[in-house]
């Protein structure tokens, strides 16, 4: 069973200290009854989520240090801050060569699995001539990057950028079509597309088409996630319709330009787990605790909780509409809570005192 297109869920299933959503009376906008939870309700928001660190640029992505401190990556100022659960702040580096425009500029990070041995993180970026992905060593201060993916085209829109880690020790890359949509159905080019490779860059053993290329037919990717049972999910932009979370498997063609949503493209697409409209989400980053996914919404201006069972989405739950503006990366911490970044310093939102911020959210 598949849940289709969602409308705002009735406050009366948001804890108290979580902001109600818009529609009102529990309505689904027609969409189909989502299987029931079996396995016991899933973790809630719960209390009013914490500041824990403010007057930030754009904060684009968020990965934990073993120790609980975190890497954030500024997208305009291509500065590489540590934040501390305390809230000190620390600017350790500036990547050199990130060249900011738009939705262009300094994007994802992650650290390595091994971080412990090789004090490794990786970053994605804008370059002059492409997105990249590069690696250097962290021990206080940022090394001199080393470029070990190259050449996934650019734009000013569509540039993806999420990393992230897989149980499988690979590392995942998502990118965007630049707003150029056949790309994405282009299994040659990286635009458009989940990548997955070695922590040297290298295609991953077992990818479906030989080289960098885990599935394709994308939009634009910014969050992915694992379940507790090595399930991976991404959220994805949509154009005028429908934002979709998707459930990636291996090879996969996700129907972009041919079919946006839950539309009817033909054989050989794969469906999405659950669309949005664009006006509800706008869905960037991705999490998973407590049982759901957690998706922060950037013009939805709002976290979303969807309930998993087995792989299958239940009704999702709006959170915090419309009190922190637009939200970007959503990241479980070592502590169990999730950290939330605003994004109201883009140019597309309405920045508060305190602006941009790292949230805490309690899950239990």
């Amino acid at each position: 069973m598949r849940l289709h297109t969602i409308v705002l869920v009735s406050a009366a299933v948001l804890l108290a200290g979580c902001s109600s959503s818009s529609g009102g009376g529990g309505g689904d906008g027609g969409a189909r009854t989502p299987a029931p939870l079996t396995s016991g309700p899933p973790a809630e928001a719960t209390g009013r989520p914490r500041t824990v660190a403010s007057g930030l640029e754009v904060p684009w992505a968020v990965a934990f240090l073993p120790g609980g401190d975190a890497l954030v990556t500024e997208r305009d100022s291509a500065r590489l801050v540590r934040v501390a659960p305390s809230g000190k702040k620390t600017t350790v580096g500036t990547v050199p060569g990130v060249e900011p425009q738009s939705e262009a500029g300094l994007l994802g990070v992650a650290v390595s699995p091994s971080y412990s041995t090789d004090h490794l993180v990786y970053l994605y970026y804008t370059a002059a001539s492409d997105n990249r992905v590069v690696r250097a060593t962290y021990d206080g201060r940022l090394g001199t990057p080393e470029p070990i993916v190259t050449g996934i085209p650019k734009g000013p829109n569509h540039n993806g950028g999420r990393l992230a880690f897989g149980p499988d020790g690979m590392l995942y890359i998502t990118t965007g079509e630049t707003g150029d949509g056949p790309l994405a159905q282009d299994k040659g080019s990286l635009a458009g597309k989940i990548l997955r490779v070695t922590p040297e860059g290298r295609p991953a053993p077992g990818n479906p088409f030989g080289n960098r290329v885990w599935t394709y037919g994308h939009r634009n990717v910014q969050g992915l996630a694992w379940d507790d049972k090595g399930r991976l999910y991404a959220t994805e932009f949509g154009q005028n319709r429908f934002d979709e979370i998707n459930l990636i498997q291996k090879g996969r063609n996700y129907g972009w330009p041919e079919v946006e949503g839950d539309g009817d493209g033909g054989d050989g697409f794969t469906r999405p787990l659950l669309t949005w409209t664009t006006d509800e989400a706008s869905p960037s980053g991705l999490a998973y605790a407590g049982g759901s996914l957690w998706a922060a919404a950037l013009r939805g201006e709002r976290l979303w909780q969807v309930p998993l069972d087995n792989g299958e989405a239940g009704r999702p739950v709006a959170h915090f509409e419309n009190e922190f503006g637009r939200l970007r990366a959503v990241v479980k911490a070592p502590d169990g809570t999730l950290w939330v970044t605003t994004s109201n310093r883009d140019g597309r939102g309405e920045p508060a005192r305190g602006d941009d911020r790292i949230l805490s959210v309690r899950v239990g």
